[in-house]
């Protein structure tokens, strides 16, 4: 099992989010685990002339909520999102960074998972340099755009002094940024990581390259929250979506000294590339199945160990059939018997914010026992053969749960987490 160094377990005190079905972790929480779907028509894009013309986007949000009006405006969706997040985690965490010395903000870090930055901003100067000219692009224009920028905006709005970086690796990027923290702290860099995943690109260009590569969601304009469809035969791309989790994570011994609940333990990380295509998974699964592995190996169980598994689950056929084939590789005869549910039947696929709001849903299903559903699932595909909790959550005690992730390029991250002993 994990090491029993309590400076080198990991633990999540705390955790944020925004993102299609709800504000805050107990609207999110209640609207998966009742099999609430988030998606609808777009709203912050005009899609006219598009096949699809849906989105899980971010309901009622207000930056000047979580941030100084004026200090927001000069930042783009995609920080301001992550900042309102990462202020819910510090508030839920009890941890009140205003409170600490400069040395001991030098031991809190943030490590962000992003798609790319803000591409919403690309489309919106574009237009400002076709219309006004170029001498009337926004000054902040660059400032928004980068993708390390949402980190960077954390660290200031909060005083973080501690490593600060950025993780770019597609839709495994939120559950691969969790990984990198857990081992960042394991290793003694820092004491406490904010770390996640954000994603806020829905655009008209965004639309249109997804479109272009037949990756989205069509014919369900006129049904949204049917859209989503994973595992399902009927199925026709994945349903962009935005979104934010941030978790606080910190060594066991730094949540103890002050007082700290721990809410789950993060034990095991894995992460592999399938060196095979750009925008698609190897079809026989290998290379997630060895994140898997990695992931096992790096919690020091074994497979019969997982009580449940979040699936990464996009709702595009070579997709879903390609993680069950690698469920069945590492798990073998075992995987009849695991739970494997898709959120993002519920909330569209979020790009890299998935992973992370997918582990807050874990750490949520192991506090009260239930597992959330899979909707949608009418006409399950031939190809996946595995339980994947349809249409309704379970009450179910789990003690040991892994997510995956696998992102564009072949990027597959897989994190495991338990209940704290």
């Amino acid at each position: 099992m994990a090491n029993n160094d309590d400076s080198a377990r990991v633990v999540v005190t705390g955790m944020g989010t925004l993102n299609p079905l709800g504000n805050d972790i107990k609207s999110f929480w209640e609207a998966l685990i009742s099999g609430q779907s988030g998606v609808s028509g777009m709203t912050l894009i005009d899609p006219s002339g598009y096949d699809c013309q849906i989105a899980g986007e971010i309901k009622d949000f207000d930056y000047s909520v979580y941030m100084d009006k004026k200090a927001g405006r000069r930042i783009a969706r995609f920080s301001q999102i992550a900042v309102g997040a990462s202020r819910m985690a510090l508030d839920h965490a009890g941890l009140e960074i205003s409170h600490m010395d400069e040395l001991s903000r030098q031991r809190v870090g943030v490590l962000i998972g992003n798609g790319g930055g803000a591409i919403d901003e690309d489309q919106r100067s574009m237009e400002t340099i076709h219309s006004r000219g170029p001498s009337r692009v926004d000054p902040f224009y660059i400032s928004k755009r980068l993708g390390n920028m949402a980190g960077a905006n954390i660290a200031i709005e909060f005083g973080l002094l501690g490593y600060n970086g950025t993780l770019v690796t597609a839709c495994a990027a939120g559950t691969q940024a969790l990984g990198e923290a857990f081992e960042i702290i394991k290793r003694g860099s820092c004491d406490v990581m904010l770390a996640g995943g954000v994603e806020a690109g829905i655009s008209q260009l965004g639309l249109a390259g997804f479109s272009a590569m037949k990756a989205v969601s069509v014919g369900f304009n006129h049904d949204p929250t049917r859209a989503s469809r994973p595992f399902d035969k009927d199925r026709s791309g994945f349903v962009p979506a935005e979104g934010a989790a941030i978790l606080v994570l910190e060594s066991l011994t730094h949540a103890r000294q002050r007082g700290a609940e721990p809410l789950a333990e993060i034990i095991g990380f894995g992460c592999s590339a399938d060196a095979s295509f750009l925008v698609a998974p190897a079809e026989n699964g290998a290379g997630a199945a060895r994140a898997i592995r990695l992931a096992l190996d790096s919690a020091r169980i074994n497979p019969q160990d997982i009580d449940v598994i979040s699936a990464h689950a996009t709702s595009t056929g070579v997709g879903d059939i390609a993680e069950t084939r690698a469920l069945h590789s590492v798990f073998q005869e075992h995987v009849m018997h695991i739970p494997v549910y898709a959120a993002k039947s519920m909330t569209g696929h979020m790009l890299a914010a998935s992973g992370a709001v997918e582990t807050v849903a874990l750490i949520e299903g192991l506090r009260h026992s239930i597992i959330p559903p899979t909707i949608n699932l009418e006409s399950p595909d031939e190809e996946c053969d595995l339980d994947y909790v349809p249409h309704q959550a379970r009450d179910v005690k789990s003690s040991i749960v892994l997510n995956n992730s696998f992102g564009f390029g072949g990027q597959n991250s897989v994190l495991v987490l338990r209940d704290v002993i």
